[in-house]
């Protein structure tokens, strides 16, 4: 059996370990938490390295986009070094192919007018496919990554400014300790409203769930969230709040869709590659014979 284990920097009480088949090939798939415990972290790859077939990095980004541009935050690099016999994959490979196609399969069959909705994507250069398959519908979208990322209460609101900003400071910014940008261990498990105007305003709320989950109202009444990660907790909290509709990328296991990074593992490990030997249309070959489709749940009719 094939062995997929992320580990992330994300609280342990998201841990979910599922049995599955993928083209035939028996996998088991697996998330770890170490609640924010840097030591924690590069442990677990060390244990695991050469036992497992991939290693997905959660609950942090190794490389950001933006512009056509890579940027790597230095801190994860050394984290990520530990793994010397295991490939590792961020998810990277993914937010630039089906994410793109999810925004593009949503538009072309008509789930979700996007070309006419206000969207927030909470945070751009960290879902780059995404950002750049939205903004080509012609969808109003609001770029959150100074207010979510960084705390600074400005809203891009076109691309042009997100890689004007992102020119400027990302080369700072991948210079500083992952957990001041983005929530890491226990904050992961607290919520606190936060830029409650911009989720009222948008139709559509985008990108990576814990930052969505963050900061989001109490009040989410009629809105859709498109997104990736989400537990069966999750899923409950949502429709508490209002949302009409829930959309994720990846594919759901036992109540549970797991992240990116975890579902790029499970790609390289099919294809037998190094993950640096894969391109674009390498990851959609793949997802095609796999069939994999967004999943879509309406929560509030």
């Amino acid at each position: 059996m094939k062995r997929v284990t992320s580990i992330s920097l994300g609280s342990s009480l998201r841990n979910k370990s599922v049995e599955a088949d993928f083209l035939g090939e028996k996998f088991q798939i697996e998330r770890v938490g170490t609640d924010g415990d840097l030591k924690l972290f590069q442990k677990k790859l060390i244990e695991l390295d050469g036992k497992v077939d991939a290693f997905g990095l959660g609950g942090t980004d190794m490389y950001i986009y933006a512009a056509g541009k890579r940027y790597t935050f230095r801190q994860i690099e050394r984290l990520a070094a530990a793994a010397v016999k295991t490939p590792v994959v961020d998810g990277s490979g993914l937010k630039n192919t089906l994410e793109r196609e999810t925004v593009q399969y949503l538009q072309r069959e008509g789930i979700i007018d996007l070309a006419h909705s206000k969207v927030l994507l909470v945070c751009a250069v960290d879902r780059f496919g995404m950002a750049e398959a939205l903004d080509a519908t012609g969808a109003s979208v609001v770029y959150g990554d100074l207010m979510f990322a960084v705390g600074v209460p400005i809203a891009l609101r076109s691309m042009t400014a997100v890689n004007q900003a992102a020119r400027v400071l990302l080369p700072l910014i991948v210079q500083l300790p992952f957990q001041w940008l983005y929530p890491t261990g226990e904050k992961q498990n607290t919520i606190t409203p936060k830029w409650t105007s911009f989720y009222d305003e948008a139709d559509v709320i985008a990108g990576d769930f814990p930052y969505i989950r963050r900061y989001m109202p109490e009040n989410l009444a009629g809105k859709t969230i498109l997104t990736n990660t989400t537990t069966a907790e999750d899923v409950l909290e949502l429709t508490k709040r209002g949302v009409k509709t829930l959309i994720t990328t990846t594919p759901q296991f036992e109540g549970r869709s797991f992240g990116t990074n975890v579902m790029e593992g499970v790609l390289v490990t099919l294809s037998g590659r190094k993950p640096e030997e894969l391109a674009p249309k390498d990851y959609m070959d793949l997802m095609a014979q796999l069939n994999w489709k967004p999943r879509i749940q309406t929560l509030n009719s």
